[in-house]
């Protein structure tokens, strides 16, 4: 039997403590500075129901590939929506591995064009913060001199 090297393995399922310390963390380290400098509640979270992610994955399948970035982002300050504008977002991009072991951007084939497989656009909160989701946790900020926050 000829032994196959397996694909190493990325993440690890994580436990609530270990998810309240990244986001409290998060909220004291960027987020605070993000929402000051935006003039807004910077965003928390995105959203994507199952149904249209394993919609992503099936299409990445098709395509040959073999997983997602997820690349962290942030809308322009002129963007089109203005609830949007300022506030981070995510995108997930599709993946292919090369023979050099590097996973690259995957692009598919739409009306003769090469086209990027990613996905964006997803709900954000704030400032969509109903319809299922909700603000993750809350968090006190000592803002010195400014006072407090609580997120």
């Amino acid at each position: 039997m000829v032994k196959t090297k397996k694909e190493k393995t990325t993440g690890r399922y994580v436990d609530a403590q270990y998810v309240d310390t990244m986001i409290r963390t998060y909220k004291k380290e960027r987020w605070v500075h993000n929402s000051e400098r935006i003039g807004k509640e910077d965003s928390l979270t995105a959203w994507v129901n199952l149904e249209q992610l394993e919609e992503f994955v099936e299409q990445i399948k098709m395509h040959g590939g073999n997983g997602i970035r997820i690349c962290f982002g942030a809308h322009p300050m002129d963007f089109e929506n203005q609830d949007l504008a300022g506030r981070q977002t995510v995108v997930m991009v599709a993946t292919k591995g090369t023979e050099s072991k590097t996973n690259k951007d995957l692009y598919v084939s739409v009306d003769g064009k090469a086209n990027l497989l990613a996905q964006g656009w997803y709900p954000v909160c704030p400032p969509w913060c109903g319809g299922g989701f909700t603000n993750p946790g809350t968090t006190i900020i000592d803002n010195g001199e400014k006072g407090m926050t609580v997120v």
